[in-house]
């Protein structure tokens, strides 16, 4: 085995398909057994929809059920401010598209079962890795059959922000402060209802409401740690303000029954001072946990898997092993997009957030319309639409049969 990828998220994914079209022998473990998990990021954004038509997958995923979001704002207390339009990149992608992760996720690995190369095993949970004179050379994995030894030239941590590969290499992330947890929940959608996904903003609380065309994904925000002390107050405590902020869902929050109708995302901001060892190699949430500000999670995890693939598909290609030195340029090339926008989400965490829970923020003096601020009208949409350093797709399609061994 050439290569082996843990986690089947967006950044593991991505990578395990753009290996296996330039003739990796590469396996993907994913320790769920499909990918239908609720609450995950679904912000597919310019950057990562155009590598996908560079891939042809573009017109595949878009065919699916999703909705488009080209103007960016928030409604507070004061009235609706104006943040920011997409409608100023580049056609065809000037716009964020909602899309489920498990569509996104099952497009990319159907693309890369297309690869004789390609190996994907569900239900594998990555839980060690292999030594051998000072180098990873694969790693440990259980399924429902017992525990399993798989080795390759290069081991691949696409396992998250907890990942448990990251602790087995002895890397260890730099915490970075985030002021909130995030409270995911659904609630039916109505004829009538808005057609857009909106950020609503208000003295001690605030949403996100993502309209799924049959029902409402909502993230409403509360305090770090908050969450004990709210659901010690009982489900009326969450369903109150839900109809406040959101009037229009006042006659359907009694269908949240109990806090078992809630998933809590404990929001972590962090990042790796080093991505790799010989032979090993994180990315995407493993090398950098992101907050969920901007919604850029997906996309920045798919960037890193697209310059690693650049760099590493040839030598892995002709067998590798991969020198250390290339694991460093992926690491050098990605790291400047990470802290980067890491630094931009906590100055919104900073500046809006923390103010907004903890009843400071006040929108009365702010602009209606901050599209007509120069700077930020060129700015904003190309920091959200393609991020700081953009990849394109540069490996080769080249389909051969895996060598045996």
């Amino acid at each position: 085995m050439t290569c082996v990828i843990a986690g089947g998220g967006p950044a593991g994914a991505m990578l395990a398909l753009l290996l296996a079209r330039s003739g990796v022998r590469v396996t993907l473990l994913e320790k769920h057994a499909d990918f239908l998990r609720d609450f995950r990021g679904d912000t597919v954004h310019p950057s990562t929809l155009r590598i996908l038509d560079e891939l042809g997958l573009a017109d595949e995923l878009l065919k699916l059920p999703h909705r488009k979001l080209r103007d960016l704002g928030m409604v507070t207390d004061d009235g609706e401010i104006r943040l920011a339009s997409l409608r100023r990149l580049p056609a065809p992608y000037d716009y964020v598209a909602f899309v489920p992760q498990w569509d996104f996720l099952n497009v990319v690995t159907s693309a890369a079962r297309r690869y004789p190369g390609f190996r994907l095993l569900m239900r594998a949970e990555a839980y060690d890795l292999i030594r051998e004179r000072g180098a990873v050379r694969g790693v440990r994995y259980r399924d429902e059959s017992g525990e399993h030894e798989l080795r390759a030239e290069l081991t691949v941590a696409a396992d998250g922000r907890h990942s448990a590969l990251r602790g087995r290499a002895g890397l260890v992330p730099r915490e970075l402060s985030a002021p909130m947890d995030v409270l995911w929940f659904r609630l039916p959608w109505r004829e009538g209802d808005p057609e857009e996904t909106f950020l609503r903003v208000s003295r001690g609380h605030m949403m996100v409401g993502i309209n799924r065309v049959s029902y409402w994904q909502l993230a409403y925000l509360i305090p770090k740690g908050g969450y004990d002390r709210l659901a010690g107050l009982g489900i009326e405590a969450l369903r109150r303000p839900v109809a406040r902020l959101l009037p229009f869902l006042a006659d359907r929050v009694g269908e949240l029954a109990g806090y078992d109708d809630v998933s809590v995302l404990t929001v972590a901001v962090d990042r790796l001072r080093r991505w790799h060892r010989p032979g090993f190699l994180c990315i995407g949430d493993a090398a950098h946990a992101m907050s969920p500000v901007f919604g850029v999670g997906i996309n920045l995890a798919v960037q890193d898997a697209v310059a690693a693939a650049n760099l590493l598909a040839a030598p892995l290609g002709a067998g590798g092993p991969v020198p250390e030195s290339l694991l460093r340029r992926v690491q050098r090339r990605r790291m400047p997009a990470a802290v980067i926008t890491q630094a931009a989400q906590r100055v919104a965490q900073n500046v809006l957030i923390s103010r907004a829970l903890r009843g400071r923020f006040d929108a009365s003096g702010l602009p209606r319309d901050l599209t007509r601020v120069p700077l930020l009208n060129r700015l904003a949409p190309r920091l959200v639409g393609f991020g700081v350093r953009p990849e394109h797709v540069r490996t080769p399609e080249v389909v051969r049969p895996p060598a045996r061994g």
